[in-house]
């Protein structure tokens, strides 16, 4: 790169008087905005070309620059200003291009600007600080290119954006525009490009067929609703690119969109078409090369007419409801595919070794056959040179898998998903071969022995969910160097982690949880400053929990669940600013209160339960303890006192959805890494209704609350009542004394609620009748009296639920009421409580690594299962909940 050093910029120009155009674009000038402004306005008074782009230029720009009247041409893109756009770039009046894109401008953009008549291009791309809206155009404006992507600019259209007659290039890529698009877009007929993609725009799509010389339309992820009318197509003759991924557009596939004679790229993925995919005319000489219409509705055979398009690079028609039976053999006749994806649809492929021949397919790269009724592996040992991405998850594929598929693509698949099937061994281990596999997954099978090596190359790497016996190999953690995510969990693996897992260093996720491992947990794995997940539940480890967790500690969820474990939890575990999910339940773990974990404002999951804990509860020196907690169990310990009377204030994921902090409808989840979709999903179980639930897709907004079984005292506080959007809450087998508070009355969404086994005295509140989704009540063996009330849902509850209060009467009691004194219990629990596992395994669209299960909510609730399947069945394998507190905490 050239510099300008010596001379610098004011010697080059001082006697350049005359100078009409200046050009240093790609020069090293590096200069202060006061020193280069200056240099020019004192040298170049009749400049009208200015043009200094990528010339390590700095800002702000200098108010002397306005001397120079007669620009024309301002392009300055590329340079560092870090400073707000100046308003005197509105004085130049004959000002026809300004161009400031990765200025790093900040601040608000001067709407003057956007109204000086003569200006065509404007480009303030890529300054992802600067602000501003659209102002009122009016009617002969000169505008010609406005390019505002990635920066802030938000607001509506404004409807007078029809009265930009000339325009021809429009982006708004990845900024904060809403509301609906006007209809007097189509007012444009010079536009030759559109991208509004990633705002939140609603509403309908405008027509714009009279934009005739259109090529490009961009319209992705918005909130765009409606159908695809003839009119949208109507006179698209040049258009190219037409995507609408990821938007609410609804009704039938227009098959119109096969006859557009220049369309190279159709993108409807993630949106509500339905009904059947019809066989459509072909226009000669067809130059699509992309369809995608993933993630659909979409039904019917697939249409013969579909392989006329010889052109087709990428065809991905999965996650639609497509039917029937295909050979794959057909898709021969579409040479030039690299992409083929026909996963979870209801079509059955027969991938006959005799249906495929050597000139099949010879581009493919990508290839998704998950859910798709396969029986046996496709042969692909002699096809597919090129093969990176193999998903044939989900079907019924058996036996063993052959030592040829990791050689497919002479060594170049990276992403191979065989999970979900019955495949029972490996005939060649992966670790012998030269290959470049970076994801393996393998799990949800049947495979058993030995644990295979992973890929010497592997990144992610699941074979949880198999019988896979025998011990961790010694040398496991050389295998896993460059590994990010490996998981083991739920096979029958002995002995004890080996020494050597300290050495893979890049680890996010470990899971090995539900085996039969033992030992000490190696402090190695809560000192590595990369893990974000470390999943040991279910085993046999003892000794205590290794206590030195780094101070730039970013885990997010820590579960040693049903474990020997003794001793206190480790004081560095405060350095862990991140963790959402705490699970130490089922131990023997001996310590109080964990108080000084009240900082980590990110917990959403805390489970002491089933170990000796003691002392009161509460964190007395803050105000703001887990705002985001959503599931707190503290059950069968053997904490005391009373319940803080504000210790449920700062709760506030528990509270009403219009208090704005509770989290949108999704799961607790790790993205592992921060590209592709594969996802780690946290799993809990709660006791709800008087059993025990493994909740394996832990939704975001579900609540739960259990302190049973422990030696707490006082009266239940009031506060409790502001926790509106609870849906389990569990007081039993404790010493709460009084009359139940009736803020119990306030908390509507509650479904479970258990007070038994206390020393409750007083009338049931009436407000409970108020309680319209509870299903599950039991408020046996206190000392209630008085008539239980009517109404709702308190005569659906069977006797016992009111058993063991010889003061009540009233239905679904057979008495009236009397003075009787009802006898005394001690509060505590006795037994064991009935544990019941629901396992659902729901197929997911991308490529997950569940704990695949099910939740509570799905099996036993009408209304959760209404919840889930509107919005979250396509998604989700993740993790996020919140956490109260009291004034004094």
């Amino acid at each position: 790169m050239l510099k300008l050093e010596n001379p610098n910029l004011r010697m080059m120009v001082q006697n350049l008087t005359e100078l009409r155009e200046l050009y240093l674009d790609g020069v090293n000038i590096s200069a202060q905005g006061n020193e280069w402004c200056q240099a020019l306005s004192s040298s170049v008074p009749n400049l009208q070309v200015l043009s200094l782009q990528s010339c390590y230029l700095s800002g702000p720009l200098d108010s002397s620059l306005q001397m120079l009247r007669s620009l024309s041409s301002i392009r300055l893109d590329n340079n560092n200003f870090s400073a707000p756009v100046p308003d005197f770039l509105s004085n130049f009046t004959n000002l026809t291009q300004l161009r400031l894109s990765y200025c790093g401008l900040y601040g608000t953009f001067p709407e003057k600007i956007f109204q000086v008549r003569t200006l065509q291009i404007l480009d303030l791309s890529y300054n992802k600080l600067l602000q501003g809206s659209l102002p009122e155009f009016p009617r002969g404006g000169s505008l010609e290119t406005l390019v505002l992507s990635y920066t802030k600019f938000s607001g509506k259209l404004p409807n007078s954006i029809g009265n930009l007659k000339r325009l021809t290039t429009i982006e708004l890529r990845e900024c904060d525009f809403s509301g609906a698009i006007p209809n007097s877009m189509a007012n444009l007929t010079q536009l030759v490009y559109l991208d509004f993609s990633h705002n939140n725009f609603s509403g309908p799509i405008p027509s714009l067929s009279l934009s005739r010389n259109l090529t490009q339309k961009y319209l992705s992820h918005h909130y765009l609703t409606g159908p695809i009318s003839y009119f949208h197509l109507d006179g698209l003759v040049n258009l190219v690119v037409l995507d609408l991924r990821n938007n609410s557009l609804n009704g039938s596939l227009p098959t119109k969109l096969f006859s557009l004679p220049s369309l190279q790229r159709i993108q409807l993925s993630n949106n509500q078409f339905s009904g059947p995919f019809c066989e459509f005319r072909v226009v000669p000489f067809s130059v699509l090369g992309i369809l995608d219409l993933s993630s659909n509705n979409l039904e019917g055979p697939v249409p013969v007419s579909l392989f006329d398009l010889h052109h087709l690079d990428i065809l991905d028609l999965s996650s639609n409801k497509l039917n029937g039976t295909i050979e794959l053999c057909s898709f021969q006749k579409l040479g030039n595919l690299t992409t083929l994806g026909l996963s979870h649809n209801n079509l059955s492929i027969n991938a006959a070794p005799t249906d495929w021949n050597s000139s099949l397919l010879p581009k493919l790269t990508t290839l998704k056959l998950a859910s798709c009724n396969l029986r046996a592996l496709p042969d692909l040992s002699s096809q597919s040179s090129e093969l990176i991405y193999l998903d044939l998850s989900e079907n019924q594929i058996d036996g063993i898998i052959p030592g040829w598929i990791w050689k497919i693509g002479n060594g170049s698949l990276t992403h191979l998903n065989l999970s979900h099937n019955l495949l029972n061994g490996l005939q060649e281990n992966v670790s012998n071969l030269e290959n470049s596999l970076s994801v393996l997954d393998l799990h949800s099978n049947q495979l058993q022995g030995r644990i295979p090596i992973p890929p010497p190359i592997s990144t992610y790497v699941d074979y949880s969910d198999n019988s896979f016996t025998t011990s961790l190999p010694d040398d496991i953690g050389a295998y896993l160097s460059s590994t990010y995510f490996f998981s083991l969990s739920r096979n029958n693996i002995t002995g004890t982690i080996p020494a050597s897992i300290c050495n893979a260093d890049y680890l996010q996720v470990l899971d090995f949880s539900d085996n039969g491992l033992s030992g000490k947990i190696p402090s190695c794995l809560t000192e590595n400053g990369n893990l974000a997940v470390l999943n040991l539940g279910k085993n046999k480890f003892s000794g205590t929990m290794p206590g030195e967790f780094p101070g730039n500690c970013v885990l997010q969820t820590l579960d040693v669940n049903g474990n020997l474990l003794e001793g206190k939890i480790p004081q560095s575990l405060a350095n862990c600013k991140a963790l959402e999910v705490l699970n130490l339940g089922n131990n023997g773990m001996n310590d109080t209160f964990p108080s000084w974990l009240k900082s980590i404002s990110s917990l959403r999951v805390l489970v002491l339960r089933a170990n000796k804990f003691h002392g009161p509860i509460g964190c007395p020196d803050s105000n703001s303890t887990w705002p985001m907690l959503q599931i707190v169990d503290l059950a069968r310990n053997n904490f005391n006192g009373v319940l803080p009377e504000k210790c449920f204030s700062n709760w506030r994921a528990m509270m009403a959805v219009e208090d704005g902090v509770q989290s949108k409808s999704g799961h607790l989840r790790f993205k592992v890494l921060q590209f592709g979709e594969l996802y780690y999903q946290d799993a809990v179980t709660v006791t709800s209704k008087g059993q025990a639930m493994e909740l394996v897709k832990v939704l975001t907004i579900f609540t739960s609350i259990d302190f049973s079984c422990n030696n707490f005292q006082g009266e239940i506080p009031q506060e409790i009542g502001d926790l509106k959007s609870l849906y389990v809450l569990n007081l039993s087998g404790n010493g709460f004394t009084g009359q139940i508070t009736s803020s119990i009355g306030q908390l509507r969404q509650l479904e479970s609620l258990d007070l038994s086994l206390n020393k409750l005295s007083g009338e049931i509140p009436s407000q409970l009748a108020d309680l319209n989704f509870l299903s599950f009540l039991n408020l046996s063996f206190n000392q209630l009296v008085g008539r239980i009330p009517i109404g709702n849902q308190m005569q659906t509850f069977s006797e016992t639920s009111y058993e063991g209060n010889a003061g009540l009467c009233g239905w679904p009691l057979n008495r009236t009421c009397t003075d009787a004194t009802p006898p005394m219990f001690d509060g505590r629990c006795s037994g064991s409580r009935k544990e019941i596992k629901w396992e659902y395994i729901a197929p997911e669209t991308g490529f997950v690594t569940g704990l695949g299960i099910v939740i509570w909510p799905l099996m036993l609730s009408r209304r959760w299962r209404k919840f889930y399947y509107k919005h979250v069945d396509f998604f989700f394998q993740g993790f996020s909940i919140t956490k109260p507190s009291k004034s004094n905490w």
